[in-house]
């Protein structure tokens, strides 16, 4: 399921060249997935690597996070 989620969502980043030849990825619709690297491939890892680390700290905020559905005791996050 987050595995699946997380594929689906890297699939709708948006990637653009920037001035100084580093590379920008976002996700569109989540507020604060964003990359920056010197190449594509290093963005696009960089991304995944954030948009797991969001996923993370929604989860364990208790926030909800558009298109994904978890129900988890938050007790067990401690």
């Amino acid at each position: 399921m987050l595995t699946e989620f997380i594929f689906k969502k890297l699939k709708t980043a948006k990637y653009k060249l920037l001035e100084d030849g580093s590379y920008f990825g976002e996700i569109p619709g989540l507020y604060g997935v964003w990359a920056n690297a010197e190449t594509l491939e290093d963005c696009r890892e960089e991304l995944k690597e954030v948009l797991e680390d969001w996923i993370l700290l929604k989860i364990k905020d208790g926030d909800n996070i558009p298109g994904l559905k978890v129900d988890i005791d938050k007790k067990i996050l401690v």
